[in-house]
């Protein structure tokens, strides 16, 4: 006899649905889940593709003496477990709706038997858009997936075991993961430290680390015995690398400002990257740290990933390169020839993403982030065959998973017959805090986005009581509006182009707001855009091919201010948002000053700027004077990693997020004579910029928490 539906856990996504039990969890944390949403969301799994009637959910919630506002009581069940789902209405992930007839569940499942449960959807009628992909039946995403043989778009069939190897919580991620060469044990590293399971068993143990460093990326020597660490003492600090014995031992100190290093199949060279964020380099060494080379890298590299070929001859990587435009690189996969210096480009794609692989038969892997309108934080796994002496490609590339979140840090195991890589969710939303003190108190941030998709807050409305942020929650980056004390935001731009960020004119009477290029546009060119406060249509101020930032003054001041990247520096320039006439102000040259984030003070008067991402070293923050050329620096001895500032709204001081020197994300306050209060810690979690309303009582404030745990794939 068939096991009954209701005995079973049912796992789609990141969740995981105890029937029996009537609990819900995400990546093994449970979920709060009223009663009624749970027993909608098991009506749907037992019916997963199937159309589940309002009247089969009212039989089942509701018997039939039970006098209740049906319409009411069953909506308001879905909104309760499309919340807890991190769902939304108009672009539905899991529940679908169809008007007037009942729900439908979107995503595969897994680990049910019985009834309906089971079965391959049925093909879409026209008009509904079927988001696991075209053509597709239905994916298993914990034990079997339906792989795709397709040239980045259509459609083949290969069967694929993918299996969980770890089971961090949520905002305790596996940060690295490696196969041993014999693909039984694998070594991660989070928060806590560097560990080695056994696959078999699941028998786990500490590595020994130097010290109290912090790991952030693993790989494994030839022998099986040793794991390449890069390890950092603090977040002020360059990385090294380091060879571990995983039997014990004392850990042995290989090369200083080096990170990711990857050991070669015959034991004898490791390659690695050098350098901070913008100006990364792939340098060689013998695997003693003797006669090390540089290979390549240019100002503008970012190394994102690195393997070596399976005869050791070559390296492979995937390198971002910076471009005119905001958050845009060209992200190519490269394949570069130890011996001739030849450099080979495989593959050029801003969907590119930080997973590869070189398998033994001559297959690289690499990973793709998915198409608009599906959601662009989940990334997928693709193989394409390189011919051994040519190193071109041939054949199209075959997909190998179809599923949510995202794919990276992958390697293989050295017959090839085993793959792992990272799994996770990235979930970045927006907070609001009110300001009890100034400059030194926060009140306990409140949640104002609800989807688990990517929201950044830019500006509020005049009057203080609205955040406009953008979320990719409808598949590319849109407007919106969203009161303080309103559950769901308005729209206020869609289309098919990404909105890159808002700010309001100097009387706050438009919205300014950047288009991200059209792919179409040759000169691949920023639309900046200004939209009435009180609605209306969006006119076009300016395009411009390297607008990076702008901002607006606040009356009665009238400057506008925007950046510009170019091939060598950070031009400035005022604007009018009517006209869109601009004139040159000031330009920063010199090394890293692709670098350098800024924010205009309410005033008009001065610049605030720093060097954002990982810049070793004390903070500083210039002040420059837009009145008489003249500047200054407020130095934060005690702090790093100055990501984001923003000025308050009084213009008396600076909202500024830093490292600890244990690397913990803090927001400061920061006065014009750098007196320096830290108003906010989060130890497990990224924090974003924070914007002041414009009465100066209150934040929005972006973080980001997620989840990333260790898969196995096999027979791919």
């Amino acid at each position: 006899m068939p096991e009954s539906p209701t005995n079973r856990v049912i796992s789609f996504g990141t969740f995981e649905a105890d029937l029996r039990a009537g609990e819900l969890r995400r990546n093994g944390r449970k979920i709060r889940l009223q009663e009624q949403p749970f027993e909608v969301l098991a009506m749907l799994l037992e019916h997963p593709g199937e159309i589940v009637t309002r009247e089969e959910l009212h039989s089942r919630l509701w018997p039939a003496d039970t006098f209740v506002d049906f319409d009411h009581g069953l909506n308001a069940a879905v909104k309760r477990l499309r919340d807890a789902l991190g769902d939304s209405a108009e672009n539905p992930r899991f529940v679908e709706t169809l008007a007037r007839r009942g729900y439908r569940f979107l995503a595969p499942v897994n680990g049910v038997t019985g009834g309906a449960i089971g079965k391959t959807p049925p093909v879409p009628h026209s008009g509904l858009y079927w988001r696991i992909g075209p053509a597709a039946a239905i994916l298993l995403l914990v034990g079997i997936a339906v792989g795709w043989r397709a040239g980045h778009g259509s459609v083949g069939a290969v069967r694929l075991v993918e299996r969980r190897l770890t089971s961090n919580p949520e905002n305790d991620p596996v940060i690295s993961a490696a196969i041993s060469p014999d693909g039984n044990y694998l070594v991660f590293t989070d928060r806590t430290g560097v560990f080695l399971r056994q696959l078999g068993s699941g028998e786990t143990h500490p590595i020994g680390t130097p010290g109290n460093w912090k790991t952030y990326r693993v790989s494994w020597f030839p022998d099986g015995s040793h794991v390449l660490l890069t390890s950092t003492a603090s977040s002020s600090e360059q990385p090294s690398l380091w060879s571990v014995s995983v039997f014990g031992g004392t850990p042995r100190r290989l090369m200083d400002a080096a990170e990711c290093g990857v050991v070669s199949p015959d034991g004898a060279q490791i390659v690695f990257v050098r350098g901070d964020y913008g100006h990364q380099e792939i340098w060689q060494m013998q695997v003693n740290g003797e006669q090390s080379r540089k290979i390549l890298g240019e100002p503008g590299d970012n190394v994102d990933a690195l393997v070596w070929s399976p005869d050791g001859r070559r390296i492979a990587f995937v390198l971002s390169r910076f471009k005119d435009g905001w958050d845009d690189a060209e992200v190519s996969l490269y394949i570069r020839d130890l011996g001739s210096q030849d450099l080979s480009r495989v593959l050029s794609s801003t969907r590119l993403r930080s997973a590869l692989a070189w398998t033994p038969d001559g297959r690289l892997i690499y990973s793709l982030s998915e198409l608009p309108p599906n959601n662009q934080n989940d990334t997928n796994l693709w193989a394409v065959r390189v011919d051994s002496r040519s190193v071109r490609t041939w054949g199209s590339p075959a997909r190998l998973t179809n599923d949510s979140d995202a794919k990276v840090r992958a390697s293989i195991s050295a017959d090839g017959k085993r793959l792992i890589f990272l799994r996770g969710a990235d979930s970045r939303g927006v907070f609001i805090s009110r300001i009890e003190a100034p400059g030194s108190r926060l009140s306990p941030l409140q949640r104002l986005s609800l989807d688990e998709r990517r929201n950044f807050p830019y500006t509020w409305t005049p009057d203080s009581k609205s955040v406009i942020f953008t979320s990719d929650r409808d598949g590319v980056f849109h407007l919106f509006k969203q009161a303080i004390d309103q559950p769901a935001p308005d729209l206020l731009v869609g289309g098919d182009q990404s909105v890159m960020l808002a700010r309001l004119n100097a009387d706050s009477s438009a919205i300014l707001y950047g288009l991200n290029p059209d792919p179409r546009d040759v000169e691949y060119r920023v639309r900046l855009m200004r939209l009435p406060i009180s609605g209306g249509t969006p006119e076009l101020v300016l395009q411009e091919p390297g607008i990076n930032n702008f901002q607006c003054a606040r009356t009665p001041a009238t400057v506008c201010l925007l950046s510009e990247f170019t091939d060598n520096h950070l031009a400035f320039f005022t604007f009018n948002p009517a006209t869109g006439e601009k004139k040159p102000i000031t330009r920063i040259e010199g090394p890293e000053w692709y670098l350098q984030n800024w924010t205009l003070s309410p005033d008009g008067s001065t610049l605030a700027m720093s060097k954002k991402h990982r810049v070793p070293g004390p903070a500083n923050i210039r002040l420059f004077s837009l009145i008489n050329g003249k500047d200054r620096i407020l130095t934060l001895p005690a702090w790093s990693g100055v990501g984001y500032l923003d000025w308050a709204a009084d213009g008396r001081s600076i909202w500024v997020s830093a490292s600890s020197p244990t690397g913990m994300q803090t927001l400061l306050n920061v006065d014009l004579h750098g007196k320096v209060n830290a108003v906010l810690q989060e130890p497990e979690k990224g924090l974003g910029w924070a914007i002041p309303s414009p009465d100066g009582r209150h934040l929005a404030i972006w973080e980001a928490s997620g989840s990333s745990n260790a898969w196995l794939l096999e027979r791919f």
